[in-house]
């Protein structure tokens, strides 16, 4: 196979390449006659099928998918003939040609010369943090409060106190809901209200009503508040204090420590802070490592289409993270990727200087490290194993499991050689992002 490669720009190139027609032609025969010997179809025996029907049934399937393995195949071999580093997805389109070949040309960006890649030049710093039994006696605090039972009242609502409420609001001449009122719910200090409505509600008792007025932000997911400050009426309800259960056997027990055992209970809380305490600090290894690298190499052009397609991404998932979290997102603009070009272009260079670190160095994915890595994931769900399977079988979500840690890989290696102090931090600090 003969391949040629053209020049488009700094960091763009376009290959052409032929596939010999008949041997696409060998590789769908070959597959139909496979499907045939093994294929169940009503009306024939199994093995019996004619190769006409299996051809109807599969034929434009099977074509499909061998043409697409054949030119992944053709596409590789002129990207290793002619030794190019490439960067992202190429685009790969049919040539016009009077050959009985069947041509192709590949448009795509390459990875840019960044020259030597001298770690040992980085100045990184390493966080440190270890868990303690302050950390664990905080932890059990937070588990008792997840299991608190809630007694009724009849003093003033005070911090810590779950208050449940009643609401209707006045926007000029509207009233909203129109009839009727709304019902909701907070626990004083826990700041998932409006600042202004729980100010109001603390001192307040069952059967006590106010009027607050509450400036909502712009982007406020009713329209008719977003921007404005409204009246609302606000009337408490339901007054009630925090009971905290013991941290007994039963308590234990309700977290699945058959044995009920407190030392147990403590151990098993160590382990998954632990578990958590490392995932936060290679988080903040890897901001480190990245911030170094943008530092150094931020003179190098990134492939243009690449950063693009990455600041569509993101903005996507920005979008999508608001509307989760109940933000009222209007129609989004064709553009609005372009306030994202900044931070997909630091994205793009510190993952293709990763990629390059790891090609030059020759670094290989240690599987042990995904295996231990697979068991901490799924450790963190009430049936391991089925998780263990789920991503064995799964051959996206193994490959982006085996992507994280070949990253985390490099980034550890790129972080023992370079220059770096470390930094002691508390538990609480370091997994703050």
């Amino acid at each position: 196979m003969q391949a040629s490669v053209e020049t488009l720009g700094n960091l763009e190139r376009r290959v052409t390449f032929s596939l010999p027609a008949d041997r696409l032609e060998t590789v769908v025969s070959g597959r139909l006659r496979e499907m045939a010997r093994g294929a169940k179809i009503k009306g024939f025996r199994p093995g019996k099928v004619p190769t006409k029907v299996i051809e109807q049934r599969f034929g434009q399937q099977v074509r499909a998918e061998a043409l697409d393995a054949l030119l992944r195949e053709g596409f590789g071999n002129a990207v290793r003939e002619h030794s190019l580093q490439i960067a992202g997805n190429p685009r790969i389109e049919p040539a016009n040609t009077e050959s009985d070949e069947l041509a192709y040309v590949a448009t795509f960006e390459v990875v840019p010369d960044f020259g030597d890649i001298d770690v040992a030049k980085l100045n990184v710093t390493r966080h440190t943090a270890e868990v303690t039994e302050g950390d664990i006696d905080a932890m059990i605090d937070n588990l008792r409060l997840q299991r608190r039972t809630w007694n009724p009242v009849e003093r003033g609502a005070q911090e810590g106190d779950a208050v449940e409420i009643e609401t209707w609001s006045q926007v000029s001449d509207e009233r909203v809901p129109a009839e009727g009122t709304e019902r909701g719910a907070t626990v004083l200090g826990s700041g998932t209200m409006f600042a202004t409505i729980e100010s109001a509600l603390a001192g307040m008792k069952a059967g006590d009503e106010k009027v607050v007025d509450v400036e909502f932000p712009a982007d406020w997911r009713v329209p008719q508040f977003a921007g404005r400050t409204v009246q609302v009426n606000v009337k408490a309800t339901k007054v009630s204090e925090p009971v905290l259960p013991e941290v007994d056997g039963a308590f234990i027990r309700s977290f699945g420590i058959k044995s009920g055992d407190l030392e147990q209970f403590r151990a098993d809380i160590r382990s998954n802070l632990e578990r958590e305490l490392k995932g936060a600090l290679m988080s903040r290894l890897r901001r480190e490592v990245g911030e170094q690298l943008i530092a150094a190499y931020s003179h190098v052009e990134m492939p243009p289409r690449l950063v693009e397609a990455e600041a569509r991404n993101m903005a996507a998932q920005a979008v999508e993270q608001a509307r989760r979290q109940g933000q009222y997102i209007p129609e989004v603009p064709a553009d609005a990727y372009l306030g994202f070009m900044d931070a997909a272009r630091k994205r793009v260079l510190v993952g293709l200087l990763v990629g390059e670190t790891a090609r030059r160095n020759d670094l290989r994915l240690d599987p042990r490290r995904v295996t231990e890595t697979l068991k901490l994931i799924a450790s963190t769900y009430e049936e391991p194993q089925q998780v263990i399977e789920l991503y064995r079988n799964d051959a996206q979500l193994m490959s982006g499991l085996q992507s994280r840690v070949m990253e985390e890989q490099v980034i550890d290696w790129i972080a023992e050689r370079a220059q770096h102090t470390e930094q002691a931090l508390s538990f609480s600090e370091a997994i703050r992002q």
